[in-house]
């Protein structure tokens, strides 16, 4: 994982914490890629007994220093016809990638100068090199950028590449990336290295979310294959875009078997080059048992909303962290054109951490106040949010970019209904009808709005809570809908079988990908 498990909170945290609880019967290692060393090390969750281990690989240069800028081309220990045509063999390898979608080249210059089992030759003492610059004025020449600059950017690359590459991993039957980008580079690389396998989940689409914040864009914009070639953008921009784009498309092809949250995200990522033969859809889950009381109290609490609907004064729930992307500022909006729109007794519990975007917070504090909105809303940074779940009427989600969100699927296992954008997983989880194996259909559990729609948000929001018999349906079907298609047993079997099969272990070895996929449909 990228900056998740097991030092911070978070949906995918909380999933792969599910995954490995969930199978005590397999063993677990953790590889956690950070920055640097100053990152947070603690461990938030206290590792299961089934986790072997937990190791820290560092993407910064400065924790590589030592290994990857004490090297000079003469450690190549090749002659300067030999080196430009290793520099030939780069940028071959580079356009095999990015024009035919062939891997093989690449990865065969990995192996020779990067991992550590196989290293014949410190493949980045190449930059260095007279050869390769001159090599990369001639085959590189839509950088568009000065040699100066492209030698800069070519060596971050390369360090990036170093720090996932250049130490070798312990060994597994499956290496499981939670991203694509450098968590699928070190999987399909350690895969490769020791002989196994490499299963990847998207649990969101990281090509695209990483491009949209690089470029500042609305995080819910699509991104394909190609847009780094046509967009307008600067050429150290457009550098970015393709080291993103084409790590991806390096990386599908070693992956066994992709899992996706949702199935729309299967069209999506086949734009960016995965392989839709390969993939199926594994939701996330609740163990359903655990929101009874909550549940029960929410019934009484509809109960009493019934006899007192004049008085009720209606909660609403944001529960994420307070940065720009979960969209908290656009919600303020929505508050306040409900409250001059004649909905008066309303109140905003904000639930989650406030200092991971100062500035964010503090714009969303004078908001509150330039609004007169004091009253109304009430932020209480990081608490235990199932604690609290039964004080709440609706969950507000005003995100510009998710995946399948746990908080929903745990408002929805208390019998809340949610107001939210139609973004990610969320149409699949909220809106849309669902059918049950036995043919039974069962309708939504909220209302869905566009991203940074605020009037929109207002409306919907009104909808729900000004229609008695409409909240009721959305109460009892957002119950339902955890208890029929999301119920943690049913996922975590998948998981299982999953793991069975692209690591051959036990029974499932026979298996064809297709008859996998067959297989996890059916249970999830």
């Amino acid at each position: 994982m990228e900056s998740t498990y097991p030092y911070l909170k978070g949906g995918v945290s909380a999933v792969v914490h599910d995954i490995v609880t969930h199978n005590p019967d397999l063993t677990y290692g953790i590889i956690h890629i950070t920055w640097d060393a100053s990152s947070p090390h603690e461990d938030l969750y206290g590792m299961p007994e089934n986790v072997a281990w937990v190791r820290p690989v560092y993407l910064s240069m400065q924790e590589h220093r030592h290994d990857f800028m004490a090297v000079s081309s003469r450690d190549l220990g090749m002659s300067p016809a030999e080196r430009s045509a290793l520099a030939d063999r780069v940028f071959d390898a580079l356009y095999a990638l990015s024009e035919q979608q062939e891997v093989e080249p690449l990865w065969q210059l990995i192996d020779e100068g990067f991992t550590q089992s196989t290293r014949t030759y410190p493949l980045w003492a190449l930059l260095g090199s007279k050869e390769f610059m001159e090599a990369l004025s001639v085959r590189m020449p839509q950088l568009d950028l000065s040699l100066a600059d492209s030698f800069w950017l070519l060596r971050n690359f390369l360090s990036l590449a170093y720090a996932i590459l250049g130490e070798t991993m312990p060994k597994a039957r499956v290496y499981h990336a939670h991203t694509t980008g450098y968590a699928s580079l070190l999987g399909a690389a350690a895969a490769r290295d020791h002989g196994t396998s490499f299963l990847l989940t998207e649990h969101n689409l990281y090509v695209r979310d990483t491009v949209n914040t690089l470029l500042d864009r609305n995080m819910a914009l699509s991104i394909t294959s190609e847009d780094y070639r046509t967009f307008d953008v600067t050429a150290e921009q457009r550098a970015w875009m393709a080291w993103w784009t084409e790590m991806g498309h390096f990386c599908y092809p070693s992956a066994s078997l992709i899992t996706y949250l949702y199935p729309t995200a299967i069209t999506e990522a086949a734009r960016l080059g995965s392989d839709v033969q390969k993939s199926v859809v594994v939701p996330n889950a609740m163990v359903i048992e655990e929101f009874e009381q909550k549940y029960r109290a929410r019934l009484a609490a509809r109960q009493h909303l019934a006899e007192d609907a004049a008085t009720h004064v209606w909660r609403l729930v944001y529960i994420a962290r307070v940065v720009p992307i979960k969209g908290l500022l656009d919600l303020l909006s929505s508050m306040d054109i409900m409250r001059r729109g004649g909905f008066p007794n309303l109140h905003l519990d904000v639930l989650g951490p406030t200092e991971h975007v100062p500035e964010y917070y503090e714009a969303c504090l004078a908001k509150i106040e330039s609004l007169g909105l004091q009253d109304h809303v009430t932020i209480h940074g990081t608490v235990n949010v199932r604690d609290m779940l039964d004080r709440f009427d609706v969950l507000v989600l005003p995100s510009y970019n998710e995946g399948q969100p746990i908080v929903v699927l745990e408002a929805m296992a208390a019998g809340i209904p949610t107001v939210g954008t139609d973004v990610g997983g969320m149409r699949q989880l909220v809106g849309e009808q669902l059918q049950t194996l036995d043919g039974r259909s069962v309708g939504a559990c909220g209302e869905l709005v566009v991203a940074g729609d605020v009037q929109q948000m207002a409306d919907s929001i009104r909808l729900v809570i000004g229609n008695p018999d409409l909240y009721d349906e959305y109460a009892d079907n957002a119950r339902v809908r955890v208890h029929e298609f999301f119920q943690m047993k049913e996922v975590m079997s998948s998981y299982n079988q999953i793991y069975r099969n692209v690591g051959d272990i036990g029974t499932f070895r026979n298996l064809t990908i297709a008859e996998l996929g067959d297989l996890v449909q059916a249970e999830a």
